[in-house]
């Protein structure tokens, strides 16, 4: 795999990673994944970074509303999708990383995730006569490095890429659209693709949608991160790519059904919120018709082709 794969898709924008300072190789891709499906990498040996993003939901989690880490330990969000990485300006919920290269840092010593450190981690690894092998092939240096760590898995979860679901077929003029698609496309097009928008559907942006706070985590979004008053309750805009697949939804995973997040931008969202993004305080006036005619239409971002590549599963 070349890092040019990635810059060749039609009608997309320029990627926002820097692969010149990272090249992706097929061996750099090996190790990467090798290192994403590895348990070891936790304190307890028991998390792999798979454990709260699953290949077949977009690598996201779906069994419980906010993500779990070792010994049962509850997080406060919902763990993001990885999908188009390279894209990104920005990570987490609250934009707390603003590099790839440095965001697996967070998981890995979270008390609530791997709860592990750097230093541990690296122990593991150079005993590995695997990993060292694997090291000195990618890096030229058989003593993995921090740097060195972080920018493997880097070279797989930049490699998550997907653009090829009845929506980008249709965009080519490869398959159509059924009515109730096509009504769904122009009711996205009129209400959503603001925030969420076309081809990678969503926004290196962050947003209030209006969402009251939820008492169990008092979580401020991206206010944490930047102090900044009007920054109250933003988080980051996600993709809607493969959607279908990718709940429970919102930062906390407040909501399991997808039905039940278009109904809430419909009929729920109290248009006075403080915070709320002006891009919601028009009234989305959309029927029951119109919000199963948005679903369909959110139903054609899901690529079965990324969901089920065995190329991005657990490594034999």
């Amino acid at each position: 795999m070349s890092s040019e794969q990635h810059l060749q898709i039609s009608e997309w924008p320029k990627p926002v990673y820097n692969f010149e300072q990272n090249p992706i190789t097929e061996d750099g891709f090996q190790l990467g994944r090798k290192l994403f499906y590895d348990p070891m990498l936790s304190r307890d040996n028991t998390i792999s970074c798979a454990n709260c993003h699953l290949q077949f939901t977009g690598f996201t989690h779906v069994d419980h509303a906010v993500s779990h880490g070792i010994e049962g330990r509850k997080g406060t969000r919902n763990s993001p999708v990885l999908i188009n990485l390279a894209w990104n300006s920005s990570f987490h919920w609250d934009g707390g990383v603003n590099h790839l290269d440095v965001q697996a840092i967070n998981p890995i010593q979270h008390p609530a995730e791997m709860d592990n450190s750097l230093s541990n981690v690296l122990e593991y690894v150079n005993d590995s006569k695997e990993y060292r092998s694997a090291f000195f092939t990618v890096f030229g240096d058989s003593i993995a490095t921090s740097s060195s760590l972080m920018r493997a898995i880097s070279q797989f979860t930049v490699s998550l890429v997907s653009s090829n679901s009845k929506y980008d077929q249709y965009q080519r003029g490869e398959v159509d659209f059924s009515n109730q698609e096509k009504r769904g496309l122009k009711l996205f097009e009129k209400h959503c693709n603001s925030c969420h928008t076309a081809p990678l559907f969503n926004s290196n942006e962050y947003a209030s949608n209006g969402l009251p706070i939820d008492t169990a985590y008092n979580d401020l979004g991206r206010y944490g991160i930047s102090k900044v008053g009007s920054d109250s309750l933003k988080f980051r805009i996600p993709t809607l790519r493969n959607i279908e697949h990718t709940y429970p939804y919102m930062h906390d995973g407040r909501f399991k059904k997808l039905r039940e997040v278009v109904q809430y931008y419909a009929e729920e969202l109290d248009r006075e919120a403080p915070y709320l993004s002006e891009k919601l305080k028009t009234e989305m006036k959309l029927s029951d018709n119109h919000q199963k005619d948005l679903i369909a239409f959110l139903c054609t971002l899901t690529d079965r082709s990324f969901l089920y590549n065995r190329r991005f599963g657990f490594p034999n």
